[in-house]
């Protein structure tokens, strides 16, 4: 028995892992505050979306041609930095798209016109393409199988923070600033990230911050040998169409709730970007404890001895039956009662990500992970620009009538799950008899 399993003495499964050292969890950190400062440079449009409709005459079908570019862009991001991470590595990789996210965040405050928004927006959506693709690489490579899921779960839940963060130094930055350094300001928070990483960041056989017992725990898995793949075989592995399916469902839900729901709380409630405050911070507080919670129930049950897919599997299917209530969100008049049923299905939406980013790492081989993250984003990118520019056009069409909207996103998960059921196969590539391909 190894000193990291089948630990039953009260107290000396810390103990042991004191022992070995905690260093991972600073890189998962790393990741955590430029998850967080992506989702804020994404949020910061959305929020002020009914007051810059206003001021600048947008219509709803101008706001989701804008968001239709940049998830345009974000998929061609996706796939393309998600190659490049795998040629030059994360270690020079993450810092260049993070720097080129913020500076495109900036230049939002120097637009005016639909057409200057579209520019700034699809120049951050390139970029921030990065994020994912070299970050569910960087957990691949610290992280042993049994806690990937759990630190993939922490490092996403910086998407909620951000999204709790933002709503409530906006205001605050509006009205001392006004919304063009407000883009700005939140922009710049990148560039102090990228010299953060500069200073802690390394890889594990170069760390010298990293202890030998700690690096021999992060290398615990089966070493399988791996040779350079060419990016059209990663179409051979069924995870790679099992994380397509699942981006390409669930995402442009998720960007649904991002984009649409501070505008929708406004019309349905008369809720103001200040009342709106309280509101998407309980929404994101939750979707945070629903990330790190996914997480942690599909490696809490690999731990018990379950296979590691088929823990992905039962994880991911609790998480999309908890989104299906979120179809009764336009019918209920109350605000609170509204904001928790999103809540709910913001948690469920994370919980299932941080399942589904993990079960790249667990299919395909390590060094094409990026690769595959980036595939699977460029078809939730492709996605979601349409499902933007159908948003947009429905809400007008409807008079800002939400109800549609909402019954289709309590559809798509429980969907998503039955046909990646179909797909994805019974074994990682790190068990017993493993075949991940087709």
């Amino acid at each position: 028995m190894s000193q990291t399993e089948n630990l039953a003495e009260p107290g000396l499964a810390s103990k042991v892992m004191a022992k070995i050292g905690n260093y991972r969890w600073t890189i998962c950190a790393l990741l955590f505050f430029a998850t967080t400062i992506n989702y804020m440079d994404r949020q910061v449009l959305g929020l002020l979306k009914p007051s810059m409709m206003k001021d600048l005459g947008w219509t709803e079908t101008d706001f989701g041609d804008i968001v239709a570019t940049f998830s345009f862009m974000y998929a061609l991001g996706y796939v393309g930095m998600g190659r490049f991470m795998d040629k030059i590595g994360v270690k020079r990789g993450l810092p260049i798209a993070v720097a080129g996210w913020s500076v495109f965040a900036c230049l939002h405050g120097l637009m005016s016109s639909v057409t200057g928004f579209k520019i700034a927006r699809g120049g951050l959506g390139l970029m921030e393409g990065g994020n994912f693709p070299a970050s569910i690489s960087t957990i691949a490579e610290w992280f042993p199988g049994k806690e990937r899921a759990l630190a993939t779960g922490l490092f996403n839940a910086g998407s909620n923070i951000g999204a709790v963060v933002t709503p409530i130094i906006l205001p605050l930055i509006v009205a001392a600033f006004g919304w063009q350094l407000a883009f700005v300001i939140t922009g710049s928070l990148g560039f102090i990230w990228v010299i953060c990483w500069k200073l802690l960041y390394e890889h594990p056989e170069q760390q010298k911050r990293l202890s030998s017992a700690e690096l021999a725990y992060i290398r615990s898995d089966p070493i399988i040998p791996e040779k350079k793949v060419p990016w059209i075989s990663l179409l051979a592995y069924r995870g790679t169409w099992a994380y397509i399916v699942g981006m390409l469902m669930s995402s442009p839900v998720w960007w649904f709730y991002l984009n649409w729901v501070p505008g929708y709380l406004n019309k349905q409630f008369g809720v103001n970007m200040m009342a709106a405050m309280a509101p998407l911070v309980t929404i994101y507080v939750l979707a945070d404890i629903g990330s790190v919670g996914g997480g942690w129930l599909s490696s809490h049950l690999i731990k018990r001895g379950m296979r590691t897919l088929k823990a992905r599997r039962i994880a991911m299917a609790c998480m999309a039956l908890c989104v299906v209530p979120v179809a009764a969100v336009s019918q209920v008049p109350n605000l609170w009662a509204a904001v928790l049923l999103i809540s709910v299905a913001a948690a469920a939406h994370q919980g299932f990500a941080a399942n589904l980013y993990t079960v790249v790492s667990d299919t395909v081989p390590s060094n094409a992970v990026s690769s595959v993250v980036g595939i699977g984003g460029f078809a939730a990118g492709i996605s979601g620009m349409f499902v933007a520019l159908a948003v947009g056009r429905i809400l007008d069409a409807t008079h800002g009538n939400y109800m549609v909207l909402f019954i289709g996103a309590s559809v798509i998960y429980p969907t998503a799950v039955f046909i990646m059921h179909l797909i994805m196969p019974k074994y990682a590539r790190t068990e017993t008899n493993p075949d991940a391909r087709s």
